[in-house]
């Protein structure tokens, strides 16, 4: 299964080698920047460029969080492998790693000078690299 998001709002798991879209989710109201299996492969994240980040549910074949706190549009997003966490990158330029069991940003990452391009966890450890439009990368300790 792969998965894709896009400029008409949507995003799509598609099953291969066939290449048939098996499900389509909607509530974006901008581009898809980002999307992202949990580890679980239960759940998907995905950011846009309506300065939210979402969490959709596949069996319930629907979005059921939201997170809001980015000012500008959010680049990318990234779960951690243990599940419980996902990481954004904003144009805003600040990163954000959000608790999904409570609900609620945990951090706010800052120190870049300009857009928040990509955000990825180190596979099994609290370490996040960022790259920016300011040509650097950044790696933040999240504990």
């Amino acid at each position: 299964i792969v998965l894709t998001g896009g400029d008409d709002r949507l995003w799509k798991t598609w099953g291969f080698p066939d290449g048939n879209i098996l499900l389509t989710g909607e509530g974006h109201t901008d581009w898809i920047s980002g999307c992202c299996f949990r580890p679980s492969g239960t759940q998907l994240v995905t950011s846009s460029g309506d300065t939210t980040v979402r969490i959709w549910d596949l069996s319930r074949r629907g979005c059921i969080l939201t997170l809001r706190g980015h000012s500008r549009a959010v680049h990318a997003c990234s779960w951690h492998s243990c599940g419980d966490f996902v990481a954004s990158a904003s144009m805003d330029g600040t990163s954000k790693i959000w608790d999904v069991n409570s609900e609620r940003c945990r951090y706010t990452l800052r120190g870049h000078r300009d857009s928040v391009n990509s955000i990825e966890f180190l596979p099994f450890s609290s370490t996040v690299l960022t790259s920016s439009a300011d040509k650097t990368l950044s790696l933040w300790d999240i504990r």
